[in-house]
């Protein structure tokens, strides 16, 4: 199981989004999915035995997709790189990725790439498409985007994240420099890193941006037992008021999921799962004992 995988917030998109990935890009596959039992669409506002979330994998790395309403939207405060050696697969995924959505920096080339472009899809989620010539260890990486009041924090954030999570370093960093950025010669243009031995991006972005990070897009942690779980949830949660069933903000915005590895299955019995539902709709940190409890009755 992928230690940390995104979380997909759809209004009521999340099977068609799945879909849509999993036909765009090659070595990709649909997984499970869950239902919203009575206590959760009571909750959210769903209807009862409907589409929850969708789980999804593209070359290999896991996405779960939620169905959970009108009230966070994508926007490309966190976006996912896709690198390939192969031009026309870049070419190919832009024009599907394209359609119905927008360009943020024309497919081009760049000092960085000979083929780069940053497109939003149709259903808002920001993809940068990438041609290199190196090896590829990892296809797909998620990229934070540090704005506005957070300009500036990327480097300190990496610094953060990987005094967190195990497996973990620092590959690259490149700033700006006085003579690209004289005011924050320090800020991030590019840095590159690794949590649970996945890799993961961060730049400080320059210039006016009116987004910020946002529930829309969050990263699940799995973890094993309760005592990792209290770990995350102590190092990642800063804010209180966004404390709900299993869902906490760190110190810069970023949305995680700290939840068990038992959970899916917990909620896979349609007869057991709504109790368990109950449950988690009623913490904030989440407590194993507890939902196992629900679910042998």
């Amino acid at each position: 199981m992928q230690k940390i995988s995104p979380f997909l917030w759809y209004d009521t998109q999340a099977e068609e989004a799945a879909e849509f990935y999993t036909s765009v890009f090659k070595n990709s596959k649909m997984g499970s999915t869950t239902k919203y039992t009575e206590a959760s669409a009571k909750a959210s506002g769903m209807k009862p035995g409907s589409v929850m979330t969708i789980a999804f994998e593209i070359d290999s790395y896991s996405f779960t997709a939620i169905n959970g309403g009108p009230a966070f939207k994508f926007n490309p405060s966190i976006s996912f790189f896709y690198h390939s050696k192969d031009e026309k697969e870049i070419d190919d995924l832009w024009k599907k990725l394209s359609e119905g959505g927008k360009s943020l920096m024309d497919l081009n080339k760049y000092d960085w790439s000979k083929k780069y472009g940053w497109v939003e899809d149709k259903f808002g989620l920001s993809w940068q498409l990438m041609l290199v010539d190196n090896d590829i260890e990892q296809k797909i990486v998620p990229s934070f985007l540090f704005t506005k009041d957070l300009f500036g924090k990327a480097n300190e954030a990496i610094n953060y994240y990987t005094s967190v999570f195990k497996d973990a370093k620092v590959d690259s960093v490149f700033k700006y420099g006085p003579e690209t950025l004289p005011d924050n010669p320090d800020a991030l243009m590019y840095a590159d890193f690794k949590l649970e031995g996945k890799k993961f991006s961060a730049m400080d972005g320059a210039g006016g941006h009116d987004f910020h990070f946002n529930e829309a897009l969050s990263f699940v942690v799995n973890c094993m037992d309760q005592k990792e779980l209290d770990y995350y949830w102590n190092k990642l949660s800063a804010v209180p008021q966004a404390e709900m069933c299993g869902w906490c903000k760190d110190k810069y915005g970023v949305s995680w999921q700290v939840v068990p590895s038992v959970l899916p299955n917990l909620l896979s019995d349609d007869n057991k799962s709504q109790k368990v539902m109950e449950q988690v709709l009623q913490m904030k940190k989440l407590d194993i004992a507890k939902l196992e409890k629900a679910y042998n009755g």
